[in-house]
C-alpha cells in the first residue's frame, strides 16, 4: 500500500531525520556482515522518510521532475550483524538551486558504523525519457533547510 502524503499540508521545513532500522538475514553477505552495498539502501529509506516527514513523496505518481543521484560515497567504520539496531541520521548539508547533498551517520549505539554523502539532482522529466537538470521546484525547496552541523560531522 503507497503512504499518502499532503504536499499541501502546513510543516516546519525538515533539516534531518533519524531511522531507527534492524539488520535483515537476507541483508549480509557470505561473511555475515551486512553487504557494503546495502548501506545505500538504508541511507535511501532514511531519506525517503525524512521527505514523508516534511509531507512529500519523492516520487509521487505522474510527477515532471526526478531526483537521480549524481554522486555518493561511503566510508565503512564497523560492521554490521543479523539484528543489529541502529540508527540512520541523514542531514541536509547543503542546498543549491538545483541539488542536495546529504550527509549520513550510521551508528549502533555509541559505534559510528559509517559516513557518507549522497547529492541529489533534480531533473525535469521527457515524454522521451530524457533529462535535464532543472530547479529544485519552490514547493519542495520550502519544505527543506540546510541543518546546521551540530550532532552529525561532515562526510
Amino acid at each position: 500500500m503507497r503512504s499518502r502524503v499532503d504536499p499541501e499540508a502546513v510543516v516546519e521545513p525538515v533539516s534531518s531525520h533519524t531511522l531507527r532500522r534492524r539488520v535483515q538475514f537476507y541483508e549480509l553477505d557470505s561473511a555475515g556482515i551486512v553487504h557494503f552495498s546495502t548501506y545505500f539502501r538504508y541511507m535511501e529509506e532514511a531519506e525517503h522518510a525524512m521527505w514523508r516527514a516534511a509531507g512529500l513523496s519523492i516520487a509521487p505518481l505522474g510527477s515532471e521532475v526526478g531526483f537521480p543521484r549524481v554522486n555518493a560515497t561511503c566510508d565503512y567504520h564497523a560492521p554490521l550483524r543479523f539484528e543489529d539496531e541502529f540508527d540512520v541520521h541523514v542531514r541536509i548539508a547543503a542546498m543549491t538551486g538545483k541539488a542536495i547533498r546529504y550527509a549520513y551517520e550510521l551508528r549502533r549505539g555509541d559505534v559510528r558504523v559509517a559516513t557518507a554523502s549522497v547529492t541529489i539532482l533534480c531533473v525535469r522529466k521527457a515524454p522521451d525519457g530524457s533529462m535535464k537538470a532543472a530547479p529544485i521546484p519552490s514547493s519542495i525547496a520550502a519544505r527543506f533547510t540546510v541543518a546546521g552541523d551540530a550532532g552529525v560531522p561532515q562526510a
